[in-house]
């Protein structure tokens, strides 16, 4: 950015110079690297296109030599391999993959390796390697220590004063803040860990320009950046720009140079090394983990990427710390509304009821005055404006974004006329309370002036330096005392949350007040109107379902008069049905309702030749419905042809709750005549076995076994329930098949979202003769191989975290493809109900388990 060309611009465009100029600095594509690592970018066919001029340190021949070579013919062929093994973590487009003590030039000289995509290269980092890979295991043992240390905390300050000292404990820097982004992008030193003798940073409020925007993006996608020597002399990187033109992105770069504006601000501050890493919550740049040191300082790659895990492990804790204390005030914020609508039910208007309402909010909002403005109507309780300066505000009130909280700690800010009663009311928090900006409830605050320590003149971020044009950070970071006037407490977010949930609560109870016997036939017009659409609905669907059963019914019945009672019973067995349904108000009903009332139609006094056994369980409106026709084609084809067409037949019909919450219903069938296979499908038939399907998302299996037909129902969890407690059945051992010798061909394919299991998976199918294991962690991932390699065999988890793996298994099974699916969701059968035909495997498995899933294909 302190280039001549850019000075000339910016003096050309008579531009003010001030650090806003470093939010267009293009850092990404500096040029440079530091000199502790080594840069290679290769192109997507393995050939050197960019190389860092110190590349010759390790590599047999200068930088400007391996431009242009294969990178095979540089490094040995196990390295290559090591290399190319690691490129299956790229999963993502900000992925990084690492490789810690590594023999490159199988040499004695070993390094540390970070590999990341960088538009159509892959990018090599080398740094030599201080512990040999042995470092790891110390390391994560501290970051655990200090992580228990984090959890004990119960406030956010003290996690970020433990993340400070473990945080320099790790790295031994001289100096780590833990430095928090405040709503308008100045930042805050929260906490702190230094060396004795230092001055102390805590407390300092620093402008947003410190760190520009490009910066903060960066900070979002590379979470750590280490300048171990400010004064070190860059390393340019060969050449400058691609044939395209383009000069190489470094986002992602861990040892990227560092902008001479950045190195410039650091000499002033005195500070001979620092290091940066992000803290993330809910997405968004919470704040950094900002360390310094007075002397250079390097911080090899394996305590570098403990330090990442570290900073990662704080931000998790701390969402959850943030996220718990934001669940506190949604109680406290639903007990409010649960309070104010009984206590205001019986009051005529808001303005009668701000007595209520100034109780109820100084429950969850400080505030010194409070105003209801409702129907044209004023009313104050405490330090306010006057109602003629109040009718002014509210003008400027209503062009503010409708149906939204407004707050502002300095209404003269926003509103110049606000300075005439800033003696009683400098900040405000406004509530609409109708849906036209017009009705308020309106929370005041008085004035406090109040001491801000900025880290140097906030009005003088930079200094135009003795080279013209030259734009040079500010040298004072002393602190700087700022003394604000005109403004109230700032209003905090979760005052704004518990204001919004309160506007929710005010303006449902406004809308319930507000003209009520215009309300009331506005209710009974949209209650009629809704009876009215729904009544057409449910008729439409009614008329739908008969027309199907007197087309559909029309093959199974030789005669008129037959299939009039064929059709005649179906009718009914709907009627009772609905019955059933209206007698219970529509809710759920006992299946032992339905079963009874279809047996005691058909059979009288032999009804008790059906015998209901199981767990009992209700059934919803829709699922009683449908399971009605079920029944009733079972008990009449029973009846008919089947073991209720005689005297000495019975029918089990057994119930079992499953632990995932379905119902199993098996109807079997005992005693009667010889059963055969029916040589056509009627739609009797079909009604069994596809129903459950179709309408309940459920399963169906039918048998006609020579001893009695047999059918099993599943219906899932979303249409049954228990009537009553039952204990759960004992989980089934599992049971592993012999060993086997099948061995495969040919290439395979493991989709499969979590890295160790892929992992382990391609070790296993290796070991069982794959000449090579492709792995996937996305449906596009697994499909793009599916379209480009010869698959011979597909190990498929169910899950893949935001979406299941489906048109995978449809893709192996439309190509031919033997395939297995792999799943952790036990005995849940429905899962797969949707997946084409293929052997499961229970999660935890291992080789001897899919060995044995090989040996069922390829037997």
């Amino acid at each position: 950015m302190a280039s001549d060309p850019f000075e000339q611009r910016q003096s050309q465009a008579g531009q003010p110079v001030d650090l806003t100029n470093c939010d267009r600095e293009p850092i990404h594509v500096i040029g440079h690297v530091q000199p502790f690592g080594i840069l290679l970018a290769v192109s997507p066919d393995w050939i050197v296109g960019h190389a860092s001029a110190n590349a010759g340190t390790l590599m047999p021949a200068d930088a400007d030599a391996l431009i242009g070579q294969p990178l095979s013919a540089l490094l040995p062929a196990q390295t290559i391999h090591d290399l190319r093994a690691r490129l299956q973590m790229l999963t993502h487009e900000d992925a990084i993959a690492r490789l810690f003590g590594i023999d490159l030039m199988r040499d004695g000289r070993l390094y540390d390796v970070s590999i990341h995509r960088s538009a159509r290269n892959y990018v090599f980092e080398f740094e030599a390697s201080v512990n040999g890979g042995g470092q790891r295991v110390q390391d994560s043992e501290l970051v655990r220590s200090l992580m228990g240390r984090i959890q004990r905390q119960t406030t956010v300050e003290r996690m970020a004063r433990e993340a400070a000292r473990g945080l320099k404990a790790l790295t031994g820097f001289d100096r780590v803040m833990v430095y928090r982004f405040n709503e308008d992008d100045t930042g805050t030193v929260m906490a702190e860990a230094l060396e004795p003798g230092q001055a102390p940073f805590l407390g300092l409020r620093y402008p947003a320009s410190d760190i520009p925007k490009q910066a903060r993006a960066l900070y979002k996608r590379n979470l750590l950046r280490l300048i171990a020597d400010v004064n070190a002399e860059t390393v340019p990187i060969l050449p400058t720009h691609s044939p395209d033109g383009h000069a190489l992105d470094l986002s992602l770069s861990a040892t990227r140079a560092v902008s001479p504006i950045h190195l410039e601000y650091l000499r002033n501050m005195e500070v001979g090394a620092s290091m940066s890493v992000s803290i993330l919550s809910k997405g968004k740049l919470w704040g950094l983990l900002a360390c310094h040191h007075r002397e250079p300082h390097y911080v090899d790659y394996e305590t570098r990427s403990a330090a990442e895990l570290f900073a990662q492990l704080f931000s998790y804790e701390l969402t959850q710390l943030e996220m718990n204390g934001e669940l506190a005030e949604m109680d406290r914020a639903r007990e409010m509304h649960d309070r104010l609508l009984a206590q205001m039910t019986s009051q005529p208007d808001v303005t009668s009821s701000l007595d209520t309402i100034a109780k109820a909010i100084e429950e969850v909002v400080e505030f010194d005055g409070i105003v209801a403005y409702w129907d044209g109507q004023f009313r104050a309780i405490g330090s306010t404006p006057t109602e003629e300066e109040f009718l002014g505000l509210v003008r400027f009130l209503n062009t503010a974004q409708a149906s939204s909280v407004f707050t502002t700690d300095c209404i003269s800010n926003r509103y110049p006329a606000g300075a005439g009663f800033v003696d009683r009311a400098a900040g405000l928090m406004a509530l609409p309370i109708s849906r036209q900006p017009r009705d308020y409830i309106v929370l005041f605050r008085r004035e406090i002036a109040r001491s801000v320590s900025w880290a140097g003149n906030p009005e003088k971020p930079v200094e135009v330096g003795p080279n013209g044009q030259r734009l040079t950070p500010r040298r004072s970071f002393e602190a700087w005392q700022e003394i604000v006037r005109g403004t109230s407490s700032p209003w905090r977010p979760n005052e704004r949350r518990a204001a919004d949930a309160l506007r929710v609560t005010l303006l449902e109870i406004v809308l319930k007040l507000a003209d009520e016997a215009n309300a009331s036939r506005k209710r009974a017009q949209q209650q009629q109107e809704l009876l009215i659409a729904e009544l057409n609905h449910r008729v439409r669907n009614i008329l739908n379902l008969i027309q199907g059963l007197v087309s559909q019914g029309r093959g199974d019945a030789a005669t008129i008069d037959a299939y009039s009672d064929v059709l005649n019973a179906r009718i009914h067995a709907l009627a009772r049905a609905h019955d059933q349904l209206t007698s219970k108000s529509w809710t759920w009903v006992p299946l032992n309702f339905l079963v009874e009332t279809e047996t005691r139609a058909y059979l009288n006094a032999q009804s008790d030749r059906v015998r209901l056994t199981g767990d009992t369980i209700d059934l919803s409106p829709a699922a009683f419905t449908t399971m009605a026709l079920v029944i009733h084609e079972l008990v009449t084809n029973s009846a008919k042809y089947g073991a209720l067409s005689d005297s000495s037949g019975t029918v089990d019909l057994s119930v079992t709750l499953d632990r995932d919450g379905a119902a199993l219903l098996h109807w079997q069938e005992r005693g009667g005549p010889p059963v055969q296979p029916p040589k056509r499908r009627g739609f009797g038939t079909t009604i069994i076995e596809r129903s459950v399907p179709f309408e309940l998302k459920g399963e169906a299996d039918v048998d006609f076994l020579v001893s009695g037909l047999q059918a099993r129902f599943r219906l899932p969890e979303a249409v049954v329930k228990p009537a009553e407690l039952a204990p759960e059945p004992a989980e089934a051992p599992v049971h592993v098949r012999p060993r086997s010798e099948v061995r495969l061909e040919g290439e395979a394919l493991v989709v499969e979202d979590n890295m160790i299991i892929a992992l382990d998976a391609s070790d296993g199918l290796t070991d069982l003769g794959a000449e090579r294991v492709h792995t996937a962690a996305s449906v596009a991932q697994a499909l793009a191989i599916l379209d480009q390699v010869p698959i011979r065999f597909a190990l498929v988890d169910v899950n893949l975290g935001s979406e299941n793996s489906l048109p995978v298994a449809e893709a192996c099974a439309a190509r031919g493809i033997p395939f297995a699916m792999a799943t952790g969701y036990g005995e849940n059968e429905d899962l797969l109900a949707d997946y084409p035909p293929a052997p499961v495997l229970r999660k935890p498995y291992d080789v001897e388990h899919v060995r044995a899933v090989l040996a069922d294909l390829f037997a």
